[in-house]
């Protein structure tokens, strides 16, 4: 099977690549972690006038009609970047599922604007008691003459703080983990009852918790078929989860690089640290994850627009897994290399290290997907 990506995908990655290294270097990731929005709202314009928080969606709307390996060619190299603009919450997650489940005038109303960029999506799906099982609903919802009222609290929502629309979930029906009786509903940011606490995440990005008391919303904001929802909740996250994976290989990909430029560099002895044979096995150990993560990801990608089945979950149970111990061990291997060095905040290995930490901690870690992986096997 060929793996290489046909011309106009190669294309694709190529101009995310040149943006990319143009307009995104680790000194102004800095500042723009620590501005306001928490990243440059400028890149993320030229994000949108280049077509690429189109490329998921279809072409009748304005998108590109791209698959997961498209999207998985630009997380590539958003992660190389390590660039901290809210692609895989608004594009990906909250596009995608406004795209599955929502209605013509819904797609109207909110796809447009985020294929090109100047609408936000930010998704609310985890809560503190959840641990990785998005069944795990506590926020309820109840029917108020025409419409809903939501209450209820939602966790580490990143872009929140910035989004113009959320799309939370919420439980119509059903016990707290009951896959039947989730519903979705899309809230506007400005909406009364909403209250946002913002907070820095370890990997530079903006995070913020919800709070939801008593938010009145009209009936056309229900996203879908009212308590029918886990089913799309759970394969647009699949979808997530490769794109994901494709961040996670770019920012391995630099983290090797500048573990490799240092061994060479780096004297002792008067030669260079690269010569002692057990940082060079320590450098193979981590080129071997590296490839191993490689080769899921892509497989990942390739099932990520799939039909729901028992092999796609599988395949992205076991992408995240690797995904995860990959970048664990070349985090670790990476910053033992350095010394003390590859962990100070000045040092942009550091930063490609917690932002691995966090791909692990998205959407389930290497142990939760070890156990799903397991159950499919079952």
């Amino acid at each position: 099977m060929d793996f290489r990506l046909n011309e106009e995908q190669q294309m694709l990655q190529d101009t995310v690549a040149r943006l990319v290294r143009g307009e995104y270097s680790f000194e102004k990731r800095l500042e723009y972690s620590q501005s306001e929005l928490g990243f440059s709202a400028d890149f993320w314009k030229q994000l949108g006038e280049l077509g690429l928080t189109a490329v998921p969606f279809p072409e009748e709307l304005g998108g590109f009609g791209g698959t997961g390996v498209e999207v998985q060619s630009v997380m590539t190299e958003l992660g190389r970047g390590l660039c901290i603009e809210p692609y895989l919450q608004s594009v990906v997650l909250g596009g995608g599922l406004i795209s599955q489940a929502g209605n013509a005038r819904q797609h109207e109303q909110w796809l447009g604007g985020i294929a090109s960029g100047e609408v936000r999506a930010a998704v609310g799906l985890q809560e503190a008691q959840s641990f990785y099982n998005l069944n795990d609903v506590a926020t309820r919802a109840e029917r108020s003459g025409d419409g809903y009222v939501l209450n209820g609290h939602k966790a580490v929502v990143i872009g929140g703080h910035c989004a113009d629309v959320l799309v939370v979930s919420a439980r119509t029906s059903g016990d707290s983990r009951d896959a039947e009786g989730i519903s979705l509903f899309l809230v506007s940011a400005d909406t009364e009852g909403l209250n946002r606490r913002i907070y820095p995440t370890i990997d530079g990005s903006k995070g913020c918790d919800l709070s939801l008391d008593n938010v009145k919303l009209n009936a056309d904001a229900l996203l879908g078929e009212e308590g029918k929802a886990a089913e799309v909740i759970e394969y647009q996250a699949g979808r997530a989860i490769a794109a994901l994976c494709g961040e996670a290989v770019g920012a391995m990909e630099v983290a090797c690089d500048l573990t490799l430029e240092y061994l060479k560099q780096r004297k002792q002895f008067g030669v260079p640290i690269g010569r002692f044979q057990v940082l060079q096995h320590r450098m193979v150990d981590m080129m071997s994850e590296l490839e191993q993560a490689r080769s899921m990801a892509i497989l990942a990608a390739s099932v990520a627009d799939e039909p729901q089945s028992d092999e796609r979950r599988q395949i992205l149970a076991a992408a995240k897994n690797v995904i995860g111990r990959s970048g664990q061990f070349i985090s670790e291997q990476g910053i033992q290399s350095h010394g003390g060095i590859g962990m100070t905040w000045e040092y942009n290995f550091a930063h490609y290290a917690k932002r691995l930490v966090m791909i692990n901690h998205q959407l389930g870690d290497d142990e939760f997907h070890l156990e799903q992986y397991a159950a499919r096997l079952q």
